[in-house]
């Protein structure tokens, strides 16, 4: 890595650092890239379509794409990945962080909308708000009346989190604010949370009627709501899942919503995403949202400029704001 370039004295004239973005990125976030680096822009994280100059001049990738080990090896003087979201598993941030390339994300800023979202997706799938708008939109409310009582509420219920970081603190605390009791599942308890820690996912379906998946993705993580986990959230369950697709097994959660195994289930997360399989689109106890959570223009915003932010802070100062887990040691090298 070199250590020049983030030695700043005022503001640091960073425009001769190259800076790739591969395929598309928040346009607030690629302004802010021209305005104070060398952009780079390349259609595909495809390492076919770099020329050989571009890949040895570029040290910094932004990106809200897959960045592979094959892609990182194609670019010799990389020496950060800023990722848009605060999901990564599509950076190879262990083997970056093995080759000495920083990992960042864009925590925090997009908690409490995603939080918000969640209990909106929750209400959704338990009173049923945007099949009652359709009806009144279709004219059935005057032409056959009420729209039927929903056999679900959000009353009485407890919810288990999968996933208690940062979004499951905010979705949980939103909860508790609704009068419903909080449980969670993470591979270790949380020191000083008051909340009961459950050491297993099924141990969480079985203890809770409703289920929020905020786990991050990744091999772990990977159809970890599986057929038996619905058959222990029971008859009444709900699952809602904000987190990643790949969390969920799609099959077997057609299969619970259809049987009856389970009551409902809202998604905003899929496991191919844009592509919804046709037996979660035909059924009725499922709410289906097109991966909106963070989705809002200030959000999003908040995020292009956490990317932009990080890697100015990392040619400025050798320090990024939010580096990743596997990568947070790589600061303190340079």
């Amino acid at each position: 890595m070199s250590r020049a370039s983030w030695k700043a004295t005022g503001v640091a004239d960073l425009s001769g650092i190259s800076v790739l973005v591969p395929g598309k990125l928040h346009p607030h976030a690629v302004e802010r890239i021209e305005e104070r680096f060398r952009l780079v822009r390349v259609a595909a994280a495809d390492p076919v379509l770099l020329n050989a100059r571009a890949a040895k001049s570029v040290r910094a990738i932004a990106s809200f794409t897959t960045i592979s080990a094959a892609y990182i090896d194609a670019l010799p003087a990389l020496e950060i990945i800023a990722n848009f979201g605060v999901g990564y598993d599509n950076v190879d941030a262990g083997y970056a962080a093995a080759r000495g390339v920083m990992v960042t994300n864009t925590p925090d800023v997009l908690s409490e909308e995603v939080a918000d979202t969640t209990i909106g997706l929750l209400l959704n799938t338990l009173r049923e708000f945007p099949r009652a708008e359709n009806w009144l939109r279709e004219g059935r409310w005057a032409g056959e009346g009420n729209y039927r009582l929903t056999p679900l509420t959000l009353r009485g219920r407890k919810a288990g989190i999968f996933g208690m970081g940062r979004i499951g603190l905010a979705i949980a605390r939103r909860l508790e604010a609704f009068g419903v009791e909080v449980a969670y599942h993470n591979r270790n308890r949380i020191d000083g949370d008051p909340r009961t820690w459950h050491a297993s996912l099924i141990e969480l379906a079985e203890a809770v009627d409703t289920l929020i998946c905020v786990a991050p993705g990744g091999a772990a993580t990977f159809h970890a709501v599986n057929a038996n986990v619905l058959r222990a959230l029971g008859r009444d369950g709900v699952l809602i899942n904000v987190g990643r697709g790949p969390t969920v097994d799609e099959a077997a959660l057609a299969e619970a919503l259809s049987s009856g195994v389970i009551a409902a289930a809202g998604l905003d997360v899929f496991e191919d995403e844009p592509h919804v399989p046709r037996a979660l689109i035909d059924l009725p106890n499922a709410c289906l949202l097109p991966h909106v959570a963070s989705a809002s223009v200030a959000t999003r915003r908040a995020m292009a400029d956490l990317v932009v932010d990080n890697l100015v802070s990392w040619f400025e100062t050798g320090k990024p704001l939010t580096p990743v887990a596997e990568a947070a040691g790589l600061a303190t090298l340079r």
